[in-house]
């Protein structure tokens, strides 16, 4: 083969690759809403009030706030997964920015006797568990499609992966929950997320590496 043909091979082969990658991850990040949200209504299902709760500002702020999180995430793995591209942190501006305005909101309209009991809720417990469990899915299916990447640091991929599937199941089991301060929001659903990148993390370290 000629040099000039080897070169053409070689640029065609790497436009190919780019949009596998991106398209794999697609597909994964689909099924993991997917997955996400049938296992959510297979069993905690709906707050029997959420069409009432939908009126309710806390309970929209908190539904965006995971929502634009969940993006946000999706936006940095997708990034993550080529080792030339630059990690677009300012993504993650908007969920930033949306949690201090509700942080705030709440601080300013609930006498400060309340705020404890807010933070604490009614189902810490089970969101901590819940969560994960919601997100497991869509962590195995970021990490397979992330398998076939390039990822410049695999742990942080791999965090970066679980931060994505924490999010997405986050955005499912607020549906479900019923705790709407943004206090509860910032504490309890930030360590179940947590948990998943952490997770992501140990997994990504040992099977995104090259």
């Amino acid at each position: 083969m000629k040099t000039d043909d080897l070169i053409t091979a070689l640029s065609r082969d790497a436009k190919h690759t780019g949009p596998s990658v991106h398209g794999r991850l697609a597909l994964a990040v689909a099924l993991g809403f997917a997955s996400a949200f049938a296992l959510m209504m297979a069993t905690l299902g709906m707050r029997p009030d959420v069409t009432a709760a939908s009126r309710n500002m806390l309970f929209d702020l908190k539904i965006l706030l995971v929502a634009t999180l969940a993006i946000a995430a999706v936006a940095l793995v997708r990034a993550a997964a080529r080792p030339e591209a630059a990690l677009p942190k300012v993504v993650l501006l908007v969920p930033a920015l949306i949690l201090m305005f509700a942080i705030g909101h709440e601080v300013a309209t609930q006498l400060p006797a309340a705020l404890p009991r807010r933070l604490v809720g009614d189902k810490w417990a089970v969101c901590l568990v819940a969560i994960p469990l919601l997100g497991a899915l869509p962590l195995a299916a970021i990490l397979t499609a992330m398998s076939a990447a390039a990822p410049r640091n695999a742990t942080l991929a791999g965090a970066l992966s679980g931060l994505a599937a924490g999010a997405i199941a986050a955005t499912f089991y607020g549906l479900h929950c019923t705790d709407d301060s943004p206090l509860f929001v910032a504490t309890w659903y930030s360590l179940a997320i947590g948990m998943l990148a952490a997770a992501g993390a140990g997994i990504g370290r040992r099977v995104l590496a090259w």
